[in-house]
């Protein structure tokens, strides 16, 4: 926790700040690896402070060895500025994107005149965009256990299953292997797999379609995210060579990857491979994401981020092409950037 607290406050300087309180869970989980409910951290040049109620003060007090552990019993809101003035914070920094407007007028309310509230994101996403070398062994699991669930999902996805038989089973496939899933599973078959994120129906998988399966799975709080595509029966040509130019598309991107190139570069060349085809239209999302103890993370793979990639971050590549009222492709894989390169973190599972 010191190393990830030391880092935060040495960009308080940059961002005009003297404190910052933390509300986001997975921001909080991250700097001090304990999975927090209904509580927020405070971060000075002289500490950090857990804030928390009753209902969980005892089991925080057990596992935060590194910060002072403080139980409001009236207002969290009170006790907030009580230790800003200790830590003589009148400069503190807040995550608009991870409080409601309940809880910022509150804030409003209950500071002191002196004090100022600078808003802001990525305060802490800023240091989450590249994994320790933990993080990534979390995230390696999670693909692990990933491979073992396609290769079961290729024995049960057959005609005459539906949709939701095929979650139901995979959800009792990875909770039997005592792990979660990241996000709702999206399987989409037929028609359906136009829909980037189609929600699950009864629909009967039919002979000669195409499967469209997107799901991640989540290890102490880490998570993994793939798209791979099942074929049932014949592949018509048109459908063989959209997913030939989907691959490509990926596999031209992907060779791009490394320390010091833009994200928006790397979508461009996605979308201009697939221009060749005159298939860069069907492609309407953004080609990739950061992936973590959010399923989605900085940075997001668009021409619209001016993101250069470092050393440390886990993304994904994903393009696709959705022709409408057919079929949908999309392929994604997770890919860690190295010193010099990239590795596929999914490349064995095909």
């Amino acid at each position: 926790m010191k190393i990830k607290v030391n880092k935060l406050v040495a960009t308080f300087d940059k961002y005009k700040i003297d404190g910052l309180l933390v509300t986001s869970d997975n921001n909080i989980r991250y700097l001090t690896g304990f999975s927090s409910h209904e509580s927020w951290l405070f971060i000075s040049r002289k500490g950090s402070f857990y804030i928390t109620d009753s209902r969980y003060y005892v089991e925080a007090k057990s596992n935060l060895k590194q910060c002072s552990v403080i139980c409001f019993k009236e207002s969290k809101y009170k006790t907030v500025f009580e230790i800003a003035k200790k830590s003589n914070a009148k400069a503190i920094g807040i995550d608009e994107n991870a409080l409601t407007l309940f809880e910022y007028n509150n804030l409003q309310k209950n500071k002191q005149k002196s004090v100022k509230l600078i808003k802001s994101t990525g305060f802490v996403e800023s240091l989450r965009v590249v994994k320790d070398p933990l993080e990534l062994k979390c995230i390696k699991e999670a693909l692990k256990i990933q491979k073992k669930a396609f290769v079961y999902l290729r024995r049960i996805i057959r005609p005459g299953v539906t949709e939701k038989e095929v979650f139901y089973k995979l959800e009792n496939y990875v909770k039997n292997k005592g792990a979660g899933f990241s996000f709702n599973p999206i399987i989409a078959s037929g028609q359906n797999s136009t829909c980037p994120h189609a929600g699950l129906t009864a629909r009967k998988i039919n002979k000669n379609d195409v499967v469209l399966v997107d799901f991640g799975i989540d290890v102490k709080g880490y998570k993994s995210d793939l798209t791979r595509m099942f074929f049932l029966g014949r592949i018509s040509n048109p459908m063989k060579d959209i997913f030939d130019s989907v691959r490509d598309a990926q596999r031209s991107a992907i060779e791009m990857i490394k320390p010091g190139i833009s994200v928006a570069s790397i979508d461009k060349q996605a979308r201009n491979c697939l221009s060749k085809k005159k298939l860069d239209r069907y492609f309407t999302h953004a080609l990739g994401h950061g992936v973590g103890l959010d399923i989605h993370e900085a940075p997001r793979l668009s021409q619209k981020d001016s993101t250069i990639l470092k050393e440390g971050m886990v993304i994904t590549i994903e393009p696709a092409v959705y022709i409408p009222g057919q079929f949908g492709i999309r392929i994604e894989d997770m890919i860690y950037i190295t010193k010099n390169g990239c590795e596929v973190l999914s490349d064995d599972i095909n």
